[in-house]
């Protein structure tokens, strides 16, 4: 069985190949999806994540990467810390922004999510 880190690995690992049903398949059903930007899911599930983040995510910004350069692990705890990248559709300007994504794993699936991230950074992309 895969550990926490690896999990989270593969979810990244998912996003960047541009495969979500896979990102989405690493989701427990009732999943808790919480950022601080614009995107919400509203509700809980792989679906609302779909719909309510991922989906409008992609639609607005290009080139998007999730880079995660630190783990951290303790018992059913992931944090990883990296930077996104993406160029905003509409301004095609450019935004790099720090993050730490607190993760909880639980049976090998995705329990919980909660982004924290430099919004000023990805606000003047927007602008």
């Amino acid at each position: 069985m895969k550990d926490n880190i690896e999990i989270i690995r593969d979810f990244y690992a998912a996003l960047a190949a541009e495969q979500a049903p896979r990102a989405l398949a690493l989701m427990a059903d009732d999943i808790e999806w919480t950022t601080m930007w614009q995107y919400k899911a509203e509700g809980r599930g792989p679906q609302k994540v779909a719909e309510g983040v991922l989906m409008p995510m992609m639609k607005e910004w290009r080139e998007v990467a999730f880079v995660p350069t630190e783990f951290i692990a303790q018992g059913a705890a992931v944090v990883s810390l990296g930077v996104f990248n993406g160029v905003h559709g509409a301004t095609g300007k450019s935004a790099e922004a720090r993050y730490a994504h607190v993760w909880t794993v639980v049976d090998g699936r995705i329990a919980s999510f909660r982004q924290y991230i430099d919004t000023l950074a990805v606000a003047e992309a927007c602008a």
